[in-house]
């Protein structure tokens, strides 16, 4: 008989390892840690923090992991010039419902000296101060070349958008007066960093603000399973951009927290799908910010992990891609009040880098071609340098098109149900081809704003491999065709066999003559690109403390317990990729051990 290389009466590999798991179950968390040790995995002496004298450079330096600050080395004169955004902050303090004016960032901080915030509260009452909106505000808007802390030293405190305009609403302000006016405002980009756990008429009248107006709507997912966060609208919102936080590695060193990024989890980071199936966030960005303290004017303080923080660091990028498209006769259609929130947002998530784990949907083997997201990454993290080189290399029509850029057109069934974007490799291997479609869901323009599903269109994405000898030996490489969400996106590796490709938009189920013969708006960009470096620690660094140790593989082997016991459920672990957490990621942890990172004390 085969026993598969084993010799007769051997236990299976698979068999023993669950073995294993069954007495972790059994024992208490107390003797875990021994029970790994016999594992053959040795405590690791931690030596002594030294403190980072100095820290010279710029903060917060969860814009330079975004590649805020490279970009603007590249191009210093994006400082949100030109560029207005409404920041809704929401007041601490409410009596029989009425707020009490208590939502201001602190004016008198340092770094906003000379900035002049524009309120429009009409000082029914005193105003107060919000230490929540005082760190927004910071990391947006803020400017303080004299900065300093007793852990970082002398640094140069510069936020996203330092000269451009701050317009702060008090959140039932904005939604009476704005909202339910059904009037968007003179502003380019609005930015929420609060949310509900639920749907509710104000949500769908942002959504068709930002249907109507192409108004670019940012708001925060919310802090995942930690303190009970579900996926929060208006981040859970179609018409919306919603952010998820990426954590800044477990360090005891504030100068190192600050500085390092490690991943989005689903306990500091809400998680999709929502309840109607799509997914969410859209994309991810640094949490953990230094920010102005609200009651210091010298003063500032880390943030912690939350969604509040990455959210205007994501705003931010948007503001700077907005002032060079308003500066650019040859780049406005992205800031087209007739769809280009739809450009900018495929815009930013075509250009985001994908994290370790990062995979559509939920934790299968194969490419999910319903699910078109991550759901807990969304597209992937942030990546301001991308997506300003995404915007300036300029619009295309279908046709033969450049390897990287973006359009905003449109579908009409009985005219041009599909559009095709040609796109020539002179070399295949070890590229990457991205695209993504955007497109608006439709709402009624008064209140309570219901959504208006007969005018909305399901659209298609498909990446082709094409011979031009031989139409014949054409094939699909990857399609993208949710039935629910309005992005479609594809992360494909090319065929080393063919040089030309086609991007298709179409409409789903092209041939269904029952549907109605609507237009539909959207934005699409694309790219071709290297492949990215997937050697990073935190593939096996679980708890990003900069070391792979016992405490990694309790971690692993919750996580492999919680994969059995939730199959549905959204957990890291696993290493190859192959759909399933299992003995194969183990082994690879294993080989993994001892292994630090550069940033490790």
């Amino acid at each position: 008989m085969d026993h598969g290389g084993r010799q007769p009466g051997e236990q299976p590999c698979r068999f023993r390892f669950y073995r294993y798991l069954l007495v972790y179950r059994m024992i208490g968390t107390a003797k875990k840690i021994l029970f790994l040790g016999l594992m053959a995995f040795l405590t690791v002496l931690l030596a002594p923090l030294d403190a980072i004298a100095g820290a010279e450079g710029l903060q917060p330096q969860g814009l330079s992991n975004a590649g805020i600050y490279a970009l603007r080395q590249m191009e210093p004169s994006l400082t949100g010039s030109g560029v207005k955004l409404a920041v809704i902050c929401r007041s601490i303090t409410y009596i029989d419902g009425k707020p009490q004016n208590d939502y201001r960032p602190s004016a008198e901080h340092n770094c906003f000296k000379g900035k002049e915030f524009v309120f429009h509260d009409k000082g029914e009452l005193p105003a107060g101060i919000s230490p929540h909106s005082t760190a927004i505000c910071s990391i947006l808007f803020g400017e303080d070349p004299n900065g300093s802390g007793p852990q970082l030293g002398q640094f140069y405190y510069q936020g996203v958008l330092p000269q451009a305009q701050a317009d702060i609403y008090e959140f039932w302000h904005f939604l009476i007066n704005n909202v339910y006016a059904d009037r968007p405002g003179d502003v380019d980009i609005v930015t929420a960093s609060i949310g509900n756990q639920f749907e509710d008429w104000w949500t769908r009248g942002i959504e068709s603000l930002a249907e109507r107006y192409g108004l670019i709507v940012v708001a925060g997912i919310g802090n995942g399973s930690n303190v009970h966060d579900p996926l929060l609208y208006p981040a859970a919102s179609a018409n919306v951009i919603g952010v998820g936080v990426v954590d800044s590695v477990n360090s005891e060193d504030l100068a190192t927290n600050l500085a390092h990024f490690a991943l989005a989890y689903p306990e500091h980071s809400s998680f999709g799908p929502t309840s109607d199936g799509r997914c969410k966030p859209d994309i991810v960005a640094p949490g953990n910010c230094l920010a102005a303290d609200a009651n210091e004017p010298n003063g500032y303080e880390a943030t912690g992990n939350w969604s509040s923080f990455s959210t205007p660091i994501v705003a931010g990028t948007i503001g700077l891609l907005v002032q060079k498209a308003k500066e650019d006769p040859n780049l406005s259609l992205a800031v087209s009040p007739e769809g280009g929130n739809c450009v900018i947002k495929a815009i930013l998530l075509n250009s985001a880098t994908k994290l370790p784990y990062w995979h559509k949907g939920r934790l299968e083997k194969d490419d999910d071609h319903e699910a078109p997201l991550d759901y807990i990454q969304g597209a992937g993290m942030l990546n301001a340098v991308g997506a300003y080189e995404h915007l300036i290399a300029g619009t295309n029509k279908p046709g033969d098109c450049p390897a990287i850029g973006w359009d905003l057109n449109q579908l009409q069934r009985s005219e041009n149900p599909q559009n095709i974007y040609k796109i020539t490799l002179t070399q295949a291997a070890g590229k990457f081809i991205t695209a993504t479609v955007v497109w608006n869901r439709h709402y009624n323009s008064t209140y309570p704003f219901e959504a208006v599903p007969e005018k909305d269109s399901d659209l298609r994405l498909e990446l082709w491999a094409v011979d031009l000898e031989d139409r014949n030996n054409d094939y699909l490489l990857d399609y993208s065709d949710s039935s629910v969400d309005n992005v479609e996106h594809i992360y494909a590796a090319p065929d080393a066999n063919y040089t030309d490709y086609e991007i298709v938009i179409s409409y789903s189920a092209i041939d269904d003559q029952n549907q109605p013969d609507a237009t539909q708006r959207y934005g699409l960009a694309w790219n071709v690109s290297e492949l990215q470096d997937s050697n990073s620690i935190f593939w096996y660094d679980l708890n990003a403390d900069g070391i792979v140790d016992e405490q990694d593989f309790s971690i692993f082997l919750d996580n492999l317990l919680g994969s059995i016991q939730s199959p549905d459920s959204y957990l890291l672990g696993d290493i190859n990729a192959d759909g399933a957490i299992d003995v194969n990621d183990l082994q690879i942890l294993l080989d993994h051990k001892d292994l630090k990172a550069d940033w490790h004390l």
